[in-house]
């Protein structure tokens, strides 16, 4: 393409010194072509999903009425009183007569006179975001309790209360509830919109499950995810999919923990509980946010399907978050009559032992992947999922640390082990990449008996300096034993909790050094995932993430980038690389690794200079390499570069053409660039 060949010529002209690279000798590089080693294992590089910065609702979960059944401890959260004058008397949650045991709350409203404007109002999660010619299908359940009032008016309205879109619901006239529909088509496009529902006439009437969804989700799906953030996320071609967290697995109690069972089933049903996230930072105050899980573990598992990702659920082993009550559930319960097993949905004891947990597990793998003939396995089958979900890893435990987690780990482990062999199960090293918790939970789980550890789960977040330093941290790994999944990890330019860190060109690209080191050591490493996932512009947490968004739009960070261009090009087999003598990789600010693609090589190449740096790449025992090659090159000169709502491919991937001459390519690097050269065999 000729708009990225004149990249380089933009480069020279701008930066004199650049002139002075191009007369520099070329760094060599031999990539031994005809010696491929260890397979790359599909699901290197991943996905890591968190309900952290309005990831679910409000975001890939597009229901747009926050607390729709008035759960919530604060049963009005996210609802306002149209007053309509003085007109509107009642405005009361109640739990006489609820239309469901499953959702004892609902609202009352009476309006003692006529008035436009007596009703509610809801807010959305920071506003709803709505497209012009779009459909939004409004449900909700209602009852007509006294009153000549017989139609409920409902409206979506904008900035200035403009109205988007309006329409009348017809009560009903017998004494029972009853469900309601109708589709709203907004005249205009909107990020902000607010929901109003206004009694049309004097009188009494209750309302629950009030919902608007949008009919666009991904695959027109009823309860479907934001078709735009899917999209972002199968993009990357994920080889798994990380879910539900993250810290949220453990809850700042037990009783707060994250229970997969009380997530599947109707969606109605469901009970919120507040998400850990809501008060967790003083500078990112969230007090409004709770989980409705909506998006719970089977859609989860139907997210994974849609993307081509294995999923990788992490569940609880008996131990609160270690950095709020560090509660823990006992070893095991006291002897008592009755089965040893808890019955479905078995949650409600005080003090739940170990071995709920455990058969939490035993009943995930069941319904992940029984026969319909099964408990569990017909829960599935009931949710529209005749087809297994074909499980293979559990998470045990999200990130713990110390004995406490390691007497845990090993009885859970045994337990499920011992019923499906074949699961693959990933263990925490804690939250850190090194000190005493860390070694003692990765001496602890190499020397279990074989099979009861799959791989170890690390994390690091750290600066972008760390990330280049430790670019050789699995080169000199064991090669036995339990293989490595890098759970968590992502650069902060201005350190872990840091709510001026951004996601910056300089955290991408220390980012990619390292991942040039996952990579090379694909053999121990079988899993990576940045994290966290997603952001709400208006309503995050924790910074960075991989994708931003608002209620309307989305994009992909320069990691985004990063990460995309390591998985769509991550090849079959590792291919060894030398460097010129005694130089090592990742010296002189030179990263590099290399791996076949089939008939394909494709070299991934960091240059962490300021400066354009040429290189000689010999492909070694490449017969009948083609003509030209192809390189895709992320790359800015300004480190702080990031993207935005605004300009949201301000930094991306640019494509040009590379010649090949025989087992030859010269080519110069850019300043501070990625470069993946992928150069295709001769057909």
């Amino acid at each position: 393409m000729r708009a990225t060949i004149s990249l380089l010529g933009l480069l020279l002209v701008a930066d004199p010194s650049a002139v002075q690279a191009q007369s520099a000798a070329p760094t060599r590089i031999t990539v031994q072509a005809d010696k491929p080693g260890a397979a790359v294992p599909k699901t290197l590089f991943g996905l890591f999903f968190e309900d952290i910065n309005f990831a679910a609702d409000g975001g890939l979960y597009p229901e747009l009425v926050k607390n729709k059944s008035f759960e919530l401890p604060e049963p009005l959260l996210g609802w306002q009183a149209l007053k309509g004058g003085a007109a509107l008397e009642t405005y009361q949650v109640r739990t006489e007569g609820a239309a469901s045991p499953a959702s004892p709350h609902y609202l009352r409203l009476t309006a003692k006179a006529t008035s436009p404007d007596a009703g509610i109002s809801n807010e959305g999660f920071r506003g709803m975001g709505v497209k012009q010619g779009e459909d939004y299908t409004l449900t909700l359940l209602a009852r007509r309790v006294a009153g000549p009032v017989q139609q409920l008016r409902v409206v979506l309205e904008g900035d200035k209360g403009a109205t988007l879109a309006e329409s009348r619901l017809a009560l009903p006239t017998g004494a029972g509830w009853q469900p309601l529909t109708l589709t709203l088509r907004p005249a205009a496009t909107f990020a902000k919109a607010r929901l109003r529902l206004v009694l049309y006439g004097a009188g009494t009437v209750d309302l629950d499950a009030v919902s608007l969804y949008p009919k666009a989700t991904w695959q027109n799906r009823p309860n479907g995810l934001r078709p735009d953030l899917v999209q972002l996320l199968k993009d990357l071609q994920p080889g798994f999919l990380r879910f539900p967290g993250g810290c949220i697995v453990e809850g700042r109690t037990l009783s707060n923990r994250y229970q997969w069972k009380e997530t599947i089933g109707d969606v109605a049903s469901r009970q919120p509980i507040i998400n850990r996230w809501n008060t967790e930072f003083a500078h990112r105050f969230t007090p409004d946010y709770y989980q409705s899980f909506g998006l719970g573990f089977f859609e989860y598992f139907q997210l994974s399907e849609d993307i081509g990702a294995e999923p990788l659920p992490i569940l609880n082993v008996g131990m609160a978050c270690q950095y709020n009550s560090s509660e823990l559930a006992p070893m095991s319960r006291a002897a008592a009559p009755g089965p040893s097993a808890p019955a479905p949905h078995d949650h409600a004891q005080d003090d739940p032992s170990l071995e709920v947990f455990i058969q939490d597990a035993l009943d995930l793998l069941e319904f992940a992947n029984g026969p319909a003939s099964s408990p569990w396995g017909a829960k599935r089958v009931a949710m529209g999922h005749p087809a297994p979900f074909n499980l293979k890893y559990i998470g045990v435990g999200n990130e713990q640390w110390g004995p406490q987690y390691l007497e845990r780990y090993e009885p859970f482990a045994r337990a499920v082990k011992a019923k499906y062999p074949q699961v693959q199960l990933v263990s925490s090293a804690g939250p850190s990449p090194d000190g005493a918790n860390f070694d003692l939970a990765t001496k602890f789980l190499r020397e279990l008996p074989t099979g009861l550890v799959g791989l170890i789960d690390e994390h690091y977040y750290a600066r972008p300096e760390w990330f280049r330093q430790n670019a050789g941290r699995y080169d000199n790994y064991p090669r036995t034993g339990p293989k490595i999944f890098a759970g968590e990890y992502a650069a902060h330019p201005e350190g872990i909790g840091n709510s001026k860190n951004r996601n910056t060109w300089d955290a991408a690209i220390s980012e990619a050094a390292f991942m040039t080191g996952l990579e090379r050591n694909a053999d121990i490493v079988q899993m990576a995932s940045y994290a966290p996932l997603f952001a709400h512009v208006d309503a995050w947490q924790w910074a960075p993430d991989l994708i931003w968004f608002d209620n309307l739009q989305a994009y992909g960070t320069p990691s985004y980038y990063v990460q995309k261009l390591f998985s769509l090009n991550k090849g079959t087999q590792i291919l060894p690389v030398q460097l010129p003598a005694g130089a090592k990789n990742g010296q002189d600010n030179l990263y590099v690794s290399a791996v076949a693609d089939k008939a394909d090589v494709v070299v991934k190449l960091v240059n962490y200079a300021a400066t354009p740096r040429p290189v000689q790449l010999t492909l070694s025992g490449l017969k009948r390499a083609a003509k030209t090659a192809q390189a895709q090159v992320l790359a800015a000169t300004d480190l702080q570069t990031e993207n935005s709502l605004q300009q949201p491919q301000k930094l991306a991937p640019i494509t040009q053409p590379v010649t090949v001459a025989g087992q030859q390519v010269s080519y110069t690097l850019p300043p501070y660039s990625l470069t993946v050269l992928r150069v295709p065999a001769r057909k």
